[in-house]
């Protein structure tokens, strides 16, 4: 089968799209028939080696975490799924034609498996995130890096707490964040004196969900380091800040309950962008270059 794949550390010149032998499933997972994987931020800092002092990578090393797919094997133990059954979730080198996933949902007939594929991760992280920053319904909350795919997840679930979402992105994007029901506002030099006047009476908590070097500053807009979290930049706690991470708590619940929210019009994931699997390292610098609004996705249908 083909996957994309590095041997090494490095740039897009390191990935490789290869024929490697097809995965088998052990107890606990199913293999799927890829249909789409999502890309993700995780992926090219892995390959670039910035995650190499706290994490073994084994070269060969695939890409991919998330993807959808129709399932064909079926692990010791699994009784929830049947051959044929159409379903999306976390797994490991997820960018292949055929993968293993560990956790997983039913896709809705009426998703597609490019959107499918794109909401594990930031579904869950955006979930967590909620949940550790500690915000209730009422509350004002300041998003850093509201656009993309993990800040679209955070602006959905948090308006439908209740949460009042004020967004920094930049300004093509403020109808994008204004239709996902956010107050947008630019990032940059100037950001305390914009939020105070979205939020005269102050801001409850921060999300930082770009790793821009922002954690003082919101620190100082909430006026709280335990009320600022950060799912993207390892000094947060330096700061005082929370830096969130997994491994994902009850992943199944939360991917069958989006799917639920997107059936009922609730929860949508723009994709911006779909590439091949030839194409998976320009998908990689498309997504490092910070400019994506939603989720990459890689297709191979």
């Amino acid at each position: 089968m083909k996957a994309a794949q590095f041997n090494e550390y490095g740039g897009l010149e390191v990935v490789r799209v290869v024929e490697i032998d097809e995965p088998h499933v052990g107890p606990g997972q199913v293999r799927i028939l890829v249909r789409a994987a999502g890309v993700n931020p995780s992926d090219w800092k892995r390959r670039d080696g910035r995650y190499r002092d706290f994490e073994d990578v084994i070269f060969p090393a695939g890409f991919g975490v998330e993807a959808s797919g129709i399932v064909d094997e079926i692990g010791e133990g699994v009784l929830n799924v049947s051959i044929g059954d159409a379903v999306f979730g976390f797994g490991e080198n997820t960018m292949a034609q055929y993968a293993l996933l560990t956790h997983w949902a039913h896709k809705p007939d009426d998703m597609s498996f490019e959107v499918a594929s794109g909401l594990p991760v930031v579904i869950d992280t955006a979930t967590r995130a909620l949940d550790e920053v500690d915000i209730e319904s009422g509350q004002t909350l300041l998003v850093s890096g509201a656009a993309g795919g993990i800040g679209s997840a955070v602006v959905q679930l948090a308006r439908l707490r209740g949460i009042i979402v004020i967004g920094t992105a930049s300004t093509p994007k403020h109808d994008y964040l204004r239709d996902l029901g956010a107050l947008p506002t630019t990032y940059g030099p100037g950001l305390a004196e914009r939020v105070k006047e979205l939020a005269p009476n102050g801001v409850d908590a921060a999300l930082d969900l770009a790793g821009s070097g922002v954690i003082p500053e919101l620190i100082a807009i909430v006026g709280n380091a335990a009320r600022v979290l950060s799912v993207a930049d390892f000094s947060a706690e330096e700061y005082g800040a929370k830096f969130s991470h997994g491994p994902p708590k009850n992943p199944e619940l939360i991917f069958a309950d989006v799917a639920r929210l997107c059936s009922e019009g609730l929860f949508r994931l723009h994709v911006e962008q779909t590439f091949p699997l030839e194409q998976t390292a320009l998908a990689q610098d498309v997504s490092a270059r910070g400019r994506v609004m939603g989720k990459l996705v890689i297709s191979l249908d």
